[in-house]
């Protein structure tokens, strides 16, 4: 081997960089293993709230260490920066998906213009957006050119408008028009993402993640070890839009007359059919009115009255007209919206706006506001008046946000304040359609341009608003079309699985090689140890994050690893067999090998590509794993192993037999005729087919929540539970399609349903919990709280562990993404094969080879998915599972196609008895690769935590069926479709 010497040095560096990089890891988990005792000795579990106070004691300690030097050369505050990155299913978090509204930002470009034609084109992308693949805005410029007629982008009133006057004038044709609206766009959208990132920095998680998914206008969140679930979220969907309202008093007689009549006209429009009643003139005030209705002076029963049969009076003093229970705000506010009520509204108060006021936590009563506005509906001060914010403490040492403005906004404050000093109305301060705070004005018009937002805050909400309005409003809405929650308690458990089975599948592989190639099998254990350790090296100084299908990935890299060696070794045995010295064995053996070696990890490489590209969140970090470990794989199969072996050959006296007594003997002579047999297998994988699309015609398959849309819950009981009783209780609730099956344990379920799975928001969520909870208390200990139960709740090992929601938009996208990545890995390897082997034939083998894996495994998940006791939902990880099958399909179906290229092309094809040949040649690596691949895949299986075994169970699957088909389908396959060839070439 030449360059051994610079191989040797690259090797030491790369070892040496790799423990480097992750001892900053090390550092990190020693010094919180110590903040975590030191916590547990101060605070016992006899304590009340124990666990939030070792929390918070854990935190003080690492803040008071965080700059002391360690070790000579960091300190735990820069360790934590450089430690290897745990994702979700390991560390606990929040992962969401938002998706910035690009019609909300196309609607401010044009100044909320009434055009018709405007309007009618963000309807029909509405419309198209639910069933294309192309951006909001390019459909919308496609639905404006069909209808468009004389209007053009550029007139006066769509963008051709005082705010782009700078960039659009009116002689500008649509074509020109259109990029600069893609740039606005696009600056729309960075301007999101800065605002989420500066929010989330002040957040407090470590190594948050965020980005950009292409021009689809969506963001990825990633928080790391949050336990505040609601709060994480309210955070990032909140478009922070502040606004300075001035009320109506409750003495207002067109406010209480309005009540009146829309509660009359309701009467109507809910129950036609009823006899109308005789109803006495209200009072001139809206709380004599409503202490009547209290006391059923008038008989307004809430069934009878929809709207005064809710509201209550309000307190006197608060610039509030009304109160209601938070459980009827919702229904009160839709019919308050409804355009036949708005109708009724008196001149004077014709552009009224209804707002209710921020429910505090375990409030059961809420305010409701009038507020004055405008046909615009636009208010007196608007937040972007606001230069800073703090959170702060008032008068009475209650937390608030202190805020200060600009000069405009502090003459705007100033005559806002005026007014409502002699009106003796309230100022409403508003975030997001929420009344935070209505505060009256006692001594004149307040000059300087500051002022407080006060409530019945924590400590947190405040620090939360006074981020959001330092970070600055976001230019859209932002929805969360997709969330991913994991309790801290679940990601240590994973932990926990996944080393296990990392420790039972490597200790097997290091014995078997031992066992099977003896000395030889040292040198691959010890390549193998290296192998692991560079993997590690590598994602820490690439800041990638390990997930648990990441360390799945790593796991199935030893296996490749394995192959690799297992290649060599076969070919260095042939080589000693044909009576060749032990050094020109040794380097005939590597040399032969290395393009199997190639040929098998490129194909495995394309389908990881293939993953990384279309897959998302732990599927990309399987991803990146097996790219990682094939080029890790390759260097130290091809160039460590083989400088320990010369090394230790090198010495005179020394003998290396690449096998042990056992092994010596084992696949030697074999002269088996498959080609003879392939009938019989055409027979049994036709059979195997046909049952396999039966199945799947009648049965079909059950698809997860990431295909379908809708919220999956992992939940777990103290004992075991029915989930059949469970089922039926929750869909009393949330009508027929929720589902409850046992995952895992007895007393551990997973719960999905597509009850209102088109809504969002972080209320529709926790109303939703609140729901489950309501329905499912009973079946935890008494004195279990809603705190207990939910995501991040205080209970550590009960409750809601894991928590997804996928919105019906990436639904779709997620199964359209799937589907594509299966027929790009096909397509690709069809291609590789074709120019590798120079024959379409071989690509035709394959790729019907790896069609009838994948058909088979489709076929026993459809068959089995009822019965098996685990998740066998279809989701992106089984479509990891389905692409890595064909990886490894492929990779036994390359290796075995490049024996046969060899031998032919030395032998040439003697009728097929050449490839009857290349194939016994080939069992002993195939069955040796397979077996060890198994093993580490039923590890896994057994050891490697709940969440993975539908994958594991697809891929071992997979495993089997590739070997068999790669002898018995894809060399066939490629014989038969080469057999007039190969007799015309032969004169046969």
């Amino acid at each position: 081997m030449q360059n051994k010497g610079l191989i040797r040095l690259f090797a030491i560096l790369f070892g040496l960089v790799s423990i480097y990089q992750l001892s900053y890891t090390f550092i990190t988990n020693k010094l919180e293993n110590d903040a975590e005792s030191y916590a547990v000795s101060q605070i016992s579990e006899a304590e009340e709230d124990y666990v939030a106070k070792r929390e918070a004691l854990e935190a003080s300690y690492l803040d008071s260490i965080s700059d002391n030097t360690v070790l000579g050369f960091t300190s735990y505050e820069d360790a934590k920066t450089k430690e290897l990155n745990k994702g979700l299913d390991l560390k606990g978090g929040i992962n969401v998906t938002l998706q910035i509204s690009v019609k909300d930002i196309l609607k401010g470009l044009a100044n909320n213009t009434k055009n018709p034609v405007f309007n009618k084109a963000l309807a029909d992308a509405d419309e198209a957006s639910t069933n294309s693949d192309d951006t909001y805005l390019e459909l919308f410029f496609e639905a404006f050119d069909n209808i468009k007629g004389d209007t053009k982008l550029a007139s006066p009133d769509i963008f051709a408008n005082k705010g782009l006057s700078d960039d659009i004038n009116f002689q500008m044709s649509d074509d020109e028009v259109k990029p600069i609206i893609r740039r606005k766009i696009d600056e729309s959208i960075v301007s999101a993402f800065e605002v989420l990132r500066e929010r989330i920095d002040g957040f407090g998680v470590t190594q948050p993640n965020i980005q950009r998914e292409g021009n689809s206008g969506r963001i990825l969140v990633e928080l790391p070890g949050a336990k505040d679930i609601a709060r994480a979220q309210e955070l990032l969907s909140s478009t922070a839009q502040l606004e300075f309202w001035e009320t109506y008093p409750q003495s207002n007689q067109s406010i209480g007359s309005f009540l009146v009549n829309a509660n009359e006209r309701l009467k109507d429009i809910l129950e036609p059919e009823a006899a109308e009643e005789d109803v006495s003139k209200p009072e001139s005030e809206i709380d004599s009115l409503l202490s009547d209705v209290a006391q059923d002076s008038l008989d307004m029963t809430q069934d009878a009255n929809p709207i005064l049969g809710k509201l209550i009076p309000a307190n006197p003093g608060s610039h509030a007209i009304a109160r209601a229970m938070v459980s009827d705000t919702a229904e009160i506010g839709g019919y308050l919206r409804m355009p036949e009520i708005k109708r009724l509204l008196p001149n004077d108060i014709q552009f009224t706006k209804f707002l209710w006021e921020r429910p505090s936590k375990d409030v059961e009563v809420v305010d409701l506001y009038a507020l004055k506005s405008n046909r615009e509906g636009t208010p007196r001060i608007s937040g972007d008046v606001v230069s800073d914010a703090q959170d702060t403490f008032d008068q009475f040492n209650k937390p608030a946000v202190s805020m200060t403005m600009n000069t405009r906004g502090a003459k705007e404050w100033e005559e806002l304040t005026g007014d409502a000093y002699n009106n003796q109305t309230g100022i409403a301060i508003v975030l997001d359609n929420k009344v935070y705070t209505a505060p009256g004005v006692s001594s004149g018009p307040i000059s300087g341009g500051r002022s407080e937002i006060t409530g019945t805050f924590t400590v947190n909400e405040t620090k939360d608003i006074a981020n959001v309005l330092r970070a600055g409003k976001l230019p859209a809405s932002a929805e969360i079309i997709d969330s991913f929650v994991v309790g801290p308690s679940l990601g240590q458990e994973a932990i926990d699985s996944g080393f296990m089975s990392f420790a039972i599948a490597m200790l097997f592989v290091l014995l078997w090689m031992i066992f099977y190639y003896g000395r030889a099998g040292v040198f691959a254990d010890i390549a193998l140890l290296f192998n692991i350790l560079l993997i590690f090296g590598v994602l820490t100084s690439l800041g990638a994050v390990l997930t648990l299908p990441g360390i799945a990935g790593i796991v199935l890299t030893i296996g490749m690893s394995v192959d690799a060696n297992v290649l060599i070794f076969e070919r260095v045995k042939e080589e000693l067999a044909r009576g060749k010295g032990k050094a020109q064995a040794i380097a005939d053996g590597f040399g032969n090998a290395l393009s199997s070696i190639l040929d098998a990890n490129i194909t495995t490489g394309l389908t990881a590509i293939i993953l990384f590209i279309f897959g998302s969140g732990p599927i990309k970090g399987f991803a990146t794993t097996l790219m990682i470990g094939i080029v890790t794989s390759l260097f130290t199969a091809i160039f460590v192993t083989r400088l320990m072996i010369n090394a230790y050959t090198n010495k005179k006296g020394r003998r290396l037999d690449f096998s042990t007594g056992i092994t010596k003997n084992l696949f030697k002579n074999l002269s088996i005729d498959f080609l003879s047999k392939r009938k019989v297998a055409y027979i049994v994988s036709g059979i195997l087919l046909a049952v396999s699309i039966f199945s799947l015609a009648t049965n079909s398959l059950q698809q997860g929540v990431d295909f379908v849309g809708g919220r999956s819950y992992q939940v777990r009981f103290e004992k075991a539970v029915n989930p059949s009783e469970i089922a039926a209780d929750l869909n009393e609730e949330f009508g027929s399609g929720t589902n409850a099956k046992t995952f895992g344990a007895a007393n551990q379920i997973i719960i999905t349903t597509n009850y209102r799975f088109e809504e969002n928001g972080p209320e529709v969520d926790t109303e939703i919990l609140n729901e489950m909870f309501t329905h499912l208390q009973k079946y935890f200990p008494d004195g279990t709280t809603y705190d207990d139960f939910k995501p991040g709740g205080t209970s550590e090992d009960l409750g809601v562990l894991k928590y997804r929601k996928v919105g019906p938009t990436i639904a779709d996208d997620i199964k359209k993404g799937a589907v594509l990545a299966i027929i790009a890995s096909l397509f690709v390897v069809f291609l590789y094969i074709l120019l590798r082997f120079r024959k379409w034939q071989f690509s035709l083998g394959a790729v019907v080879a790896v069609f009838h894996d994948v058909m088979i495994v489709l076929g026993i998940f459809s068959l089995t998915g009822s019965i098996m006791p685990f998740n066998m939902e279809i989701d992106q990880a089984f479509i990891a599972a389905i692409l890595t099958v064909i990886g490894y399909s492929l990779n036994d179906t390359v290796v075995v196609f490049d024996r046969i290229r060899e031998i032919t092309g030395l032998k040439g094809w003697k009728g097929g008895n050449n490839i009857n040949e290349a194939l016994n040649s080939t069992l002993s690596r195939t069955l040796n690769t397979s077996l060890t691949t198994l093993i580490v895949l039923l590890a896994i299986f057994i050891f490697g935590g709940e969440s993975l075994r539908g994958f594991m169970f697809a891929m071992i699957i997979g495993v089997v069926v590739g070997t068999y088909s790669s002898v018995f389908i894809a060399t066939p396959i490629m014989f038969d479709s080469l057999k007039k060839k190969i007799a015309a070439a032969t004169g046969a």
